[in-house]
């Protein structure tokens, strides 16, 4: 078989004006309430973070990006923010917040925070003030609809007024959940029939886009390294090409972020990085949402797009996946990222299930899905606890708004000590039950096993840091045809380093024929019990054992 697939990808080029070390960065996200927990109250903070640094140094990261840390009302984890400029007492203090930096920044490692720029709390001061009267400082942050439109320009909008008793009533419009009131930043051709449509440069946008620089001011005034925006797509109203959210991204937001913090990185929650590098984000992610997603690949149980049943992701035993969906919408993305920064997929979020999932818990699954989000170009994002196989716990109950969420935003697991390290609090205090598994898999156990996925992943990190043609800006193309999924070959390239990854997550032996190459490769890494390339009359023949990945360089 040797149909392929034709094009290839360009090399990953630098976002001109980029931070110097964005190329080189392996990031870890950290959702900060299930981390380490320093205080014994069951949930975990900021000094216990710190007291990590060393442990997430050894990983060979370089960055951390926390979720949400300010005051919040814990009715969607964190995201509803009552207070942009004050670390919730739950993780610490701004002086907490600063060490934690210090003590980072003195490992090599960067700080990332996230900022949530499209809606707030209602329990915010901007928005208690804001629901009295039309005159105050913040009554313009928000929007007060007095009636609801029978149509708009964005359907789902209408979806999003929420009726309340406020004197300012009878509606605002939320961005989320009805405790996330939406921040004003316009309407995209605001309709003269709506008094409420403000336009992207009207008072109320204008005086809530100096807020927002003002909270990034204050925060990269005290040391942190950038921001990673949540919903960075959801800022002007009725925008439903985002023209008028690019642009307001492009033409202020990035633009003033760049000049006045050229170290700094922004990246984006916006899922569709064609839209969000133009608008100049540094990064964007391709994972588990909208139209741009890796479902086929990893999720179990997921309708796919256009309501198709659920399909038998790629990265299943089974071996009945399929490549040519995921391989159409991420060829898009990383075309249209040439020049203007990385397409990302991360391990996991706090947002979806993760790679430890049923159907997918074995160890030896697990290398051959991490070595595919290792070797891929971007910017690696590993989640908290993928690094150790870290489960779903599907029995987790909804906490602080997190629904469904709450198995994947588990506590760390790090000893054999009670609450396996995390915490001293007693168990029913531990805010979201950890694995009930009594083998299940710790840092401990991971350390002494010189097989684990912990020292698996430790190895890739040194690999692509070590082999550029495994690194963010190497170039990519798929040399095994689509019309044959497993295994999968793909090629890395920049200058004249090359690398192929094999990656075969079936139960049984995978052979590829390939069109003939010159070269001989060496076998520099990977997890396998064998794998083979071969010149033969017909092209070149590799074979490769069950749930293996091998990477070889010419």
């Amino acid at each position: 078989m040797m149909a392929l697939a034709a094009v290839c990808l360009a090399a990953a080029a630098q976002k001109p004006g980029q931070p110097s070390w964005l190329s080189e960065a392996v990031f870890y996200q950290i959702y900060p309430s299930s981390y380490q927990d320093s205080d014994g109250n069951g949930i975990g903070d900021i000094p216990g973070i710190a007291s990590r640094l060393d442990y997430i140094k050894s990983l060979g990261v370089t960055a951390i990006w926390l979720n949400p840390v300010y005051v919040s009302g814990w009715t969607d984890g964190g995201y509803d923010i009552i207070d942009y400029y004050q670390v919730d007492p739950r993780f610490g203090t701004n002086t907490d917040l600063v060490e934690l930096v210090k003590q980072a920044h003195a490992r090599g490692i960067k700080v990332v925070m996230d900022l949530v720029a499209g809606h707030s709390s209602d329990q915010s001061e901007w928005f208690k003030q804001s629901s009295q009267a039309p005159d105050l400082r913040y009554s313009d942050y928000y929007i007060w609809p007095s009636f609801i439109p029978e149509s708009g320009p964005d359907p789902s909008l209408l979806r999003k007024f929420v009726k309340t008793d406020a004197p300012r009533g009878p509606y605002y419009i939320k961005n989320f959940f009805d405790t996330q009131p939406a921040l004003n930043f316009g309407f995209a051709n605001p309709d003269p029939s709506h008094p409420w449509e403000q336009p992207v440069d009207g008072p109320g946008p204008t005086a809530m886009r100096r807020e927002l620089k003002n909270i990034m001011r204050f925060w990269m005034d005290k040391g942190i390294d950038g921001f990673r925006v949540d919903m960075a797509a959801s800022l002007v109203k009725n925008d439903v090409d985002k023209a008028e959210t690019i642009k307001l991204w492009k033409e202020d937001f990035t633009k003033w972020f760049d000049e006045e913090y050229p170290e700094g990185v922004l990246i984006a929650e916006w899922f569709n990085p064609s839209q969000s590098l133009e608008a100049g984000f540094d990064i964007d992610f391709f994972c588990h949402d909208g139209q741009y997603n890796y479902s086929t690949l990893f999720f179990y149980g997921r309708r796919g797009r256009d309501g198709q049943e659920p399909t038998v992701p790629y990265f299943d035993q089974s071996g009945r996946g399929g490549l040519q969906t995921w391989y159409d919408l991420y060829k898009f993305q990383y075309d249209a990222a040439q020049g203007k920064g990385y397409v990302c997929m991360p391990s996991g979020n706090h947002d979806f299930n993760r790679l430890c999932t049923e159907g997918r818990t074995d160890p030896a699954q697990l290398k051959v899905a991490m070595t595919f989000f290792l070797t891929m170009p971007g910017v690696p994002f590993i989640y908290y606890g993928d690094e150790i196989g870290l489960k779903q716990n599907p029995a987790a109950p909804p906490t602080e708004g997190s629904g469904g969420r709450a198995g994947c935003r588990i506590p760390m697991l790090w000893d054999g000590s009670a609450n396996a390290g995390f915490s001293t609090a007693p168990i029913d205090k531990i805010y979201i039950p950890q694995d009930p598994d009594p083998n299940r898999m710790t840092v401990e156990k991971a350390e002494e096993d010189p097989n684990s996925l912990l020292h698996y992943v430790r190895s890739l990190v040194r690999l692509r840091t070590q082999v550029k043609a495994l690194g963010t800006d190497a170039s990519w193309r798929l040399v095994s045809p689509l019309d044959q999924p497993y295994p999968m070959v793909y090629e890395r390239k920049q200058g004249d380093e090359r690398c192929y990854v094999v990656l075969n997550p079936t139960g049984r032996t995978a052979q590829i024929l390939l069109p003939p190459d010159p070269g001989t490769p060496t076998l520099i890494g990977g997890s396998y019990r064998s794998c083979t390339y071969r010149h033969i009359r017909r092209g070149d023949a590799i074979v490769i054992s069950p749930e293996s990945a091998a990477i070889l360089k010419f």
